[in-house]
Protein backbone atom coordinates (compact mmCIF):
# COMPACT_ATOMS: atom_id res chain seq x y z
CA UNK A 1 0.00 0.00 0.00
CA UNK A 2 1.26 3.53 -0.75
CA UNK A 3 1.19 5.53 2.43
CA UNK A 4 1.20 9.28 1.59
CA UNK A 5 4.38 11.12 3.13
CA UNK A 6 3.77 14.49 5.16
CA UNK A 7 5.03 16.48 2.30
CA UNK A 8 2.26 14.99 0.41
CA UNK A 9 -0.67 15.64 2.64
CA UNK A 10 1.15 19.16 3.24
CA UNK A 11 -0.29 19.76 -0.41
CA UNK A 12 1.92 22.50 -1.51
CA UNK A 13 5.72 23.26 -1.94
CA UNK A 14 8.15 26.40 -1.93
CA UNK A 15 6.26 29.94 -2.62
CA UNK A 16 3.10 28.52 -2.71
CA UNK A 17 3.41 26.71 1.11
CA UNK A 18 5.13 29.93 2.11
CA UNK A 19 2.17 31.82 0.81
CA UNK A 20 -0.48 29.46 2.63
CA UNK A 21 1.28 30.09 5.44
CA UNK A 22 1.05 33.55 5.68
CA UNK A 23 -2.64 33.24 4.70
CA UNK A 24 -3.39 30.83 7.36
CA UNK A 25 -1.32 33.12 9.69
CA UNK A 26 -3.61 36.06 9.39
CA UNK A 27 -6.46 34.15 9.28
CA UNK A 28 -5.62 32.58 12.58
CA UNK A 29 -5.03 36.45 13.90
CA UNK A 30 -8.53 37.72 12.23
CA UNK A 31 -9.87 35.29 13.86
CA UNK A 32 -8.42 36.21 17.18
CA UNK A 33 -9.40 39.73 16.66
CA UNK A 34 -12.79 38.66 16.07
CA UNK A 35 -13.77 36.49 18.59
CA UNK A 36 -11.45 37.14 21.41
CA UNK A 37 -11.82 39.95 23.30
CA UNK A 38 -8.54 39.60 25.68
CA UNK A 39 -6.69 39.40 21.93
CA UNK A 40 -7.43 42.64 20.90
CA UNK A 41 -6.82 44.63 24.56
CA UNK A 42 -3.62 43.08 24.38
CA UNK A 43 -3.39 44.44 20.82
CA UNK A 44 -4.19 47.59 21.70
CA UNK A 45 -1.41 47.67 24.69
CA UNK A 46 0.64 46.98 21.72
CA UNK A 47 -0.13 49.40 19.19
CA UNK A 48 0.84 52.12 22.41
CA UNK A 49 3.54 50.24 23.92
CA UNK A 50 5.83 48.89 20.72
CA UNK A 51 5.90 52.39 19.74
CA UNK A 52 7.49 53.49 23.15
CA UNK A 53 9.28 50.94 23.80
CA UNK A 54 11.31 51.64 20.53
CA UNK A 55 11.21 54.90 21.55
CA UNK A 56 12.37 54.30 24.83
CA UNK A 57 15.27 52.21 24.91
CA UNK A 58 18.55 53.35 24.65
CA UNK A 59 20.22 50.88 22.12
CA UNK A 60 18.97 47.96 20.30
CA UNK A 61 19.26 44.95 23.01
CA UNK A 62 16.88 47.59 24.92
CA UNK A 63 14.89 48.16 22.82
CA UNK A 64 14.56 44.47 21.83
CA UNK A 65 13.63 43.50 24.78
CA UNK A 66 11.05 46.10 25.02
CA UNK A 67 9.38 44.92 21.93
CA UNK A 68 9.60 41.36 22.49
CA UNK A 69 8.26 41.36 25.84
CA UNK A 70 4.93 42.77 24.94
CA UNK A 71 5.12 40.50 21.42
CA UNK A 72 5.82 37.63 23.62
CA UNK A 73 2.15 38.88 25.66
CA UNK A 74 0.11 38.12 21.94
CA UNK A 75 1.97 35.53 21.33
CA UNK A 76 0.98 33.66 24.47
CA UNK A 77 -2.44 34.55 23.78
CA UNK A 78 -2.72 33.22 20.66
CA UNK A 79 -1.74 30.15 22.03
CA UNK A 80 -4.04 29.79 25.36
CA UNK A 81 -7.12 30.75 22.35
CA UNK A 82 -6.43 28.00 20.24
CA UNK A 83 -6.11 25.84 23.44
CA UNK A 84 -9.00 27.35 24.83
CA UNK A 85 -10.74 26.53 21.15
CA UNK A 86 -9.95 22.81 21.04
CA UNK A 87 -10.63 22.09 24.80
CA UNK A 88 -14.68 23.58 24.03
CA UNK A 89 -14.46 21.31 20.60
CA UNK A 90 -13.37 18.61 22.38
CA UNK A 91 -15.25 18.33 25.43
CA UNK A 92 -18.61 20.74 25.62
CA UNK A 93 -18.96 20.07 29.41
CA UNK A 94 -17.00 21.06 32.33
CA UNK A 95 -14.39 18.65 33.17
CA UNK A 96 -11.80 19.06 35.62
CA UNK A 97 -8.76 18.61 33.41
CA UNK A 98 -10.30 21.00 30.71
CA UNK A 99 -10.48 23.69 33.85
CA UNK A 100 -7.33 22.52 34.75
CA UNK A 101 -5.79 23.26 30.84
CA UNK A 102 -7.71 26.39 30.52
CA UNK A 103 -6.32 27.68 34.05
CA UNK A 104 -2.86 26.89 32.75
CA UNK A 105 -3.41 28.56 29.61
CA UNK A 106 -4.57 31.53 31.98
CA UNK A 107 -1.74 31.66 33.71
CA UNK A 108 1.01 31.21 30.77
CA UNK A 109 -1.02 34.92 29.78
CA UNK A 110 -0.31 36.51 33.12
CA UNK A 111 3.27 35.23 33.40
CA UNK A 112 3.89 36.72 29.86
CA UNK A 113 2.50 39.96 30.92
CA UNK A 114 4.27 39.91 34.64
CA UNK A 115 7.59 39.40 32.33
CA UNK A 116 6.99 42.57 30.34
CA UNK A 117 6.13 44.56 33.27
CA UNK A 118 9.44 43.39 35.27
CA UNK A 119 11.33 43.89 31.67
CA UNK A 120 9.40 47.36 31.00
CA UNK A 121 10.47 47.92 34.72
CA UNK A 122 14.36 47.24 34.84
CA UNK A 123 15.26 48.09 31.46
CA UNK A 124 13.42 51.67 32.23
CA UNK A 125 14.23 52.26 35.52
CA UNK A 126 17.40 50.53 36.44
Amino acid sequence: MNTPSAANLKGKRGLKRLWNAVRYSMQGIASAWRNEEAFRQEVLLALLALPLGLWLGKNGMERALLAGSVLLILIVELLNSALEAIVDKTSPEMHELAGRAKDMGSAAVFVSLALAALVWGLTLFS
